[in-house]
Parts: structure tokens; C-alpha cells; sequence
């Protein structure tokens, strides 16, 4: 009997050997011990590592719960490097800060891996010695990697992400070591309760979570939410942190017209309107409608409508997207007329004295009304403007010519002129006219005795010779 138990006790060190050495084609057959534990896990410097470990033995292979059991872990390859033992329970290894927390005799593999390093990061096997049952799981291999900064959390969200809908928010943040979860913190206020959850893989998470109703305000709203690790037992701490926006679908919002030209246009100008709104999905159908007694009238579509005025109107346009519409307000089509009928009057009619008041008067017919009334005087060089103003009072100093100019958004028309006469300016035109003919009177008399001197000089000569002759005759006649 004894025979027996050794050559058996032989043949699992032998057969241990074996799968460990990496001879076996599959080690499925060929491993006594097999483990139920993550295949990766990561941690982070200054922190601890919780490993999830449950074993089962081979069927046909004794495990003796009753026995002491000693749990044993290995980086790299064993059978090649069998110094590579870096924990054993039993105290004569402990090159790795490492504690099984789970009970061994219940096959109960956890283990706590303390004040990690980025040195720890390897490949690890577990080993069971339970005399006589020895066995390595090299089927079952963990990775453990070691990094100086913790992950980012992770932000999900949950449910239709569309305006009036109720989603649920979460932040998570992987937790290697339970025993010094991260404190998580984010901007959807106010702060939810953290709590830690425990994953299928016996894994730890530690997560914050808020419920909201989606509105269209939420659309591109950024969602922060940072995880803070404490290390080296609490006295310092590594953050991470993790962003994302909100992409909130909403029907049309903000819809409205603009017109162009605004305000009252003229009979058959052209007339613009543009229809405008904000939506997601966007915009898939802009509809324009006239306003009637009976129903409004469809009369165009897209997000921009160009026709000749004929009439005044109200119109209006309706976005739509596939979650739904909105109706523009209303925008009134107004026709209006530039200045029209446009005259002056003048107070006291007819001629006035040099210095009196006069008023004169600007009327004109427009829609919309005339919003400005120029005066001018004219002048030989150009008009000279005097005043604005429907009404246009001053001193008389001389005569003129005046008239003015009515304005509107539309256009502007000028008046007839009229014309201002000073009192007495025809008694100094004949006073004028007579000094101007007395001098042609003088003028012309004085020439008139300057041709009749001249004349006069020219007849004499004749007269003294014939004189002459007549006394020359007396002369000869009287000694006869």
C-alpha cells in the first residue's frame, strides 16, 4: 500500500513536470490544475491588485481540503526558470508583496498584490502544493500590467439620446484594488452617491450614475468626469479624466422669417423671404404659406421664396425634421407709394414788404408717410438747401425762387416752385427804366447838337463868299 502512494505522488511531480516544461501538445489533457481568474488585468503603481482566483483540480486527481495547502505564485516560464517563484504562502518565498485573502482549503485563489511596481509586470502562474498534490495551472495564464497612470473612466449613456427622452448617465472607473477605490467627481450637478460594484469576472468597478429628460439645451453639452486614485497608502494622489459631448437630436427650434426688402415696398417690386431654423437631424423640408380667410395657401417650398409684389399679405414658413415641426411667426407683405401730389403754398400770398415773415408750406401723399421735407432755393450755380421741415418760416430779405422735396423708404418728389416777389421791386425797375431812357435822351440830344454844330460849321464859308462876291460887285459898279 505504501508501494502504491509513493509511485503515485511520483507520477503527479513527474506529470507536473511535464506540462510545466511546455511539452505538452495540449495542456488541457495534460494539466492536473486549472484557475478561474482574468486572463489581463491592469493596476497602477502605488496601488494594490486584487486578484479574483478560484482553482479546480483534475477529475481522477486528489485534493485534500483537510491537509495545510500552500499557494504559490510564478512569473514566466517555470518549468524553464524554476527560481522564478516570487510568493509562497508557506514564508519561504516572498520576494513580491503578495497575500492570498481567499482560503486556499476552499480553493479560494485570491490573492492581494500590494505597493505595486512597473518591474511587476509579467506573466503569472499559480501553483498549488497540497501534499501529495502538487500542480501548476499553465493553462491558464495571467498578464498583469503595471502602469505609472491610472485609466480614464468611462462615460456611458443609456437610451435614446433625443429631446423629452429620459436617458441614464454613468461614469466608471476600473477598480484593480477595492480595499482603495477612486473617488469619481463630475459636472452634472448635483454629485451622485459613488458606489462600488463587483463584475462578473469578480472584478471591481466603482461608478456614479444620474438620470435626466433630454432637452435641445443639452445638445453639445460636455460631460466631465475625472477618477482620483489614492497611492502609496493615501498620501498621494493620480487623476484621470474623461470628456464627452452630448449629441442631442431635437425637432426645428428658433424657426423665423426675415424679408428683404423689410418694410413697405412699392407694386411690383421683388420681394425676398428667407425662412431659417435650427434642428437635428437638420432642416429636411422648409414649406412657405399666405395666409387666407378660408386656409392658408401653400405657395412655395425650400428656405428661401423670391416673387413680385402685387399685393399686401401675410406669410409665415414651417420647418420640419423627422422628429417633428415648427411654425415661423407671421411676417406682413405691406405695399406703400413714394411721395405723390407733392406742393408748396406760401403765407401772405402775392408780393410782400422787405423784412415781413413768410411761411411756406410742404404737403405731400405717401404711404409710408413722407419722413422728410427739404427745402431749396435755387441759385445760378445749384439749388441751395434752406431748411427741412414740412413748414419753412423766414425773414424776407429779397426775392427767390423755392421749392421742396418729400422722402420716403420708397422714394422722394419734388414740388412745383414758387416763386417770392418783394414789394416794390417794379417801382425801382421804373425808376430804373427812367433813368436809363433820360440818359438815352440826353445822350442822344447832345449828339444831335454836336451834328447840327458840325453842319453849321460846314454852311458858313459859303455865305462869306457870297459876301464877298456881292460886295466886290457894289465895289466895281460905283465909279461908273
Amino acid at each position: 500500500m505504501a508501494d502504491q502512494s509513493v509511485r503515485m505522488v511520483t507520477a503527479i511531480v513527474l506529470h507536473s513536470v511535464f506540462f510545466l516544461s511546455g511539452a505538452s501538445a495540449d495542456c488541457s489533457e495534460d494539466s492536473g490544475l486549472f484557475i478561474t481568474a482574468p486572463k489581463e488585468m491592469e493596476a497602477l503603481t502605488g496601488s494594490c491588485l486584487q486578484i479574483p482566483c478560484n482553482f479546480s483540480v483534475k477529475q481522477g486527481l486528489e485534493f485534500n481540503s483537510t491537509t495545510t495547502t500552500f499557494g504559490v505564485w510564478i512569473i514566466n516560464n517555470f518549468g524553464q526558470h524554476p527560481n522564478n517563484v516570487v510568493f509562497n504562502s508557506s514564508g519561504t518565498v516572498s520576494t513580491y508583496p503578495m497575500s492570498f485573502t481567499g482560503d486556499l482549503s476552499q480553493k479560494n485563489c485570491t490573492t492581494l498584490f500590494s505597493s505595486l511596481k512597473t518591474t511587476y509586470t509579467d506573466t503569472y502562474y499559480f501553483r498549488v502544493e497540497n501534499r501529495p498534490f502538487l500542480a501548476t495551472a499553465v493553462c491558464d495564464v495571467l498578464q498583469i500590467t503595471v502602469n505609472d497612470s491610472p485609466p480614464k473612466p468611462r462615460i456611458e449613456i443609456s437610451g435614446d439620446v433625443k429631446e423629452k427622452e429620459s436617458v441614464s448617465i454613468s461614469c466608471s472607473a476600473s477598480t484593480p484594488c477595492p480595499h482603495s477605490p477612486p473617488q469619481l467627481t463630475w459636472n452634472l450637478q448635483p454629485d451622485s452617491h459613488q458606489m462600488m460594484e463587483e463584475n462578473t469576472d469578480r472584478t471591481f468597478t466603482t461608478r456614479i450614475q444620474k438620470s435626466i429628460t433630454l432637452s435641445h439645451e443639452h445638445d453639445g453639452f460636455i460631460i466631465s468626469c475625472s477618477a482620483r486614485y489614492p497611492v502609496n497608502e493615501g498620501k498621494d494622489v493620480k487623476t484621470s479624466e474623461e470628456k464627452k459631448t452630448l449629441s442631442v437630436s431635437y425637432a426645428p427650434k428658433n424657426t423665423s422669417v426675415s424679408i428683404s426688402p423689410s418694410g413697405r415696398v412699392s407694386a411690383g417690386s421683388r420681394v425676398n423671404l428667407t425662412c431659417s431654423s435650427r434642428a437635428k437631424p437638420p432642416v429636411s423640408r422648409f414649406t412657405w404659406f399666405r395666409t387666407s380667410r378660408d386656409a392658408p395657401i401653400k405657395v412655395s417650398e425650400g428656405d428661401f421664396y423670391s416673387f413680385n409684389v402685387t399685393d399686401g399679405g401675410v406669410y409665415y414658413c414651417v420647418a420640419t425634421n423627422q422628429l417633428g415641426d415648427q411654425t415661423s411667426s407671421e411676417i406682413h407683405q405691406l405695399i406703400g407709394d413714394a411721395p405723390k401730389n407733392t406742393s408748396t403754398s406760401i403765407c401772405p400770398s402775392g408780393r410782400v414788404s422787405a423784412g415781413s415773415r413768410v411761411n411756406l408750406t410742404c404737403s405731400s401723399r405717401a404711404k409710408p408717410p413722407v419722413r422728410r421735407f427739404t427745402w431749396f432755393k435755387t441759385s445760378r450755380d445749384a439749388p441751395i438747401k434752406v431748411s427741412e421741415g414740412d413748414f419753412y418760416s423766414f425773414n424776407v430779405t429779397d426775392g427767390g425762387v423755392y421749392y421742396c422735396v418729400a422722402t420716403n423708404q420708397l422714394g422722394d418728389q419734388t414740388s412745383s416752385e414758387i416763386h417770392l416777389t418783394i414789394e416794390g421791386d417794379q417801382l425801382v425797375g421804373a425808376q430804373l427804366i427812367v433813368k436809363v431812357l433820360g440818359i438815352i435822351l440826353l445822350v442822344s440830344t447832345l449828339l444831335i447838337f454836336e451834328c447840327w454844330l458840325k453842319s453849321r460849321r460846314c454852311t458858313k464859308p459859303q455865305e462869306d463868299a457870297v459876301g464877298d462876291d456881292y460886295v466886290n460887285m457894289v465895289v466895281e459898279l460905283h465909279p461908273s
